[in-house]
């Protein structure tokens, strides 16, 4: 079968790739759909392996056509041969086929295209990670999601909003700000001009202080906004995009309860991620139909165009999901 390799200089080739190894457990998928992640580009430069056991090539969710099953996967599962299915992976999407374990697979709600479905997996299962496993969020509670324009905060705003959470978001530029509106968040913050600390300021004076923070951005403005959370907030560190290093007044962290959390959902044990996957149906797909909640998606390309596409999220100008067809 044919992958997307990453050569010397880190550019990358469609090319040919030794076919997957169908274990008792597993799927064996024929790949319609795979969404990019930021994790792919990381993985591209060399600094975030796949764990042990995964393809070498890059792809954490996709969605297709199950075309063979192992022994044991077809007692188990839910799922037949034949059945289109979304799925998380700890690696190896941009192909045209993988094996995936049969508790890592989800339906594809009605009226889903394989490219909504493809860009649903990682990002609803991360958001409800981090929202209810990390965050142990409720309704009536506020929410701050940095990099609002990035595709996981496209789900994570909506899921929130449907769970009846206040959200704030950030984005750069008055532009995202307009383009993202639609999602609902109650409060867009464009931290270009304005001090991302001082609305936190103001909204815990105002009686809106941020109970969970889920924070891909982290540098010198994670530690400024610390002072103002809800007494027991937990602010969750998923990314460092700008910046690995902070100034934080520890004395405010043991005095107010205030928790950092590092959460990275490629790292949990598979059992975990199909917990997370089995509460992701359970739980949230009844809310897809009422709450149009739906991945919001920016471009999608072909799989032998993945150059150009990872170019989007490394130009930051993708607003929601970027998704590769491959047939």
């Amino acid at each position: 079968m044919k992958a997307i390799m990453v050569n010397q200089d880190q550019s990358l080739r469609w090319g040919d790739v030794p076919d997957p190894v169908l274990n008792t457990d597993d799927v064996l998928i024929e790949i319609h759909a795979a969404a990019l992640n930021r994790a792919d580009l990381m993985q591209r430069e060399g600094n975030y392996p796949p764990p042990p056991g995964a393809p070498a090539w890059m792809g954490l969710e996709v969605a297709g056509v199950i075309i063979d099953m192992g022994e044991d996967a077809a007692q188990k599962s839910r799922f037949t041969i034949g059945d289109r299915v979304c799925a998380l992976l700890g690696g190896g999407g941009y192909a045209e086929y993988v094996a995936v374990r049969y508790d890592m697979l989800m339906p594809i709600p009605d009226g889903f295209s394989m490219v909504e479905a493809a860009a649903m997996p990682e990002a609803f299962a991360t958001a409800y990670l981090n929202l209810f496993y990390e965050g142990g969020i409720r309704s009536g509670d506020t929410l701050l999601v940095t990099a609002g324009a990035s595709g996981l905060a496209s789900v994570i705003i909506p899921m929130a909003k449907a769970f009846g959470i206040r959200v704030i978001t950030t984005v750069r530029s008055d532009s995202k700000a307009k383009r993202i509106a639609p999602l609902g968040a109650d409060r867009i913050v464009n931290t270009k001009t304005t001090s991302l600390a001082e609305v936190l300021r103001e909204e815990l004076e105002g009686g809106h202080g941020v109970d969970v923070a889920i924070d891909c951005v982290g540098g010198a403005e994670m530690g400024a906004c610390l002072p103002y959370l809800n007494r027991g907030a937990r602010w969750i560190m998923i990314a460092a995009l700008g910046g690995e290093m902070t100034e934080i007044d520890l004395k405010n962290i043991y005095v107010r309860n205030i928790r950092i959390i590092g959460s990275t959902l490629r790292s949990r044990a598979p059992e975990v991620k199909a917990g997370i996957l089995a509460d992701v149906v359970d739980k949230v797909y009844p809310l897809i139909e009422r709450h149009s909640l739906r991945p919001t998606v920016f471009a999608v390309l072909p799989i032998e165009q993945a150059e150009a596409a990872q170019d989007m999220l490394y130009r930051s100008e993708n607003v929601g999901k970027v998704v590769m067809t491959v047939r």
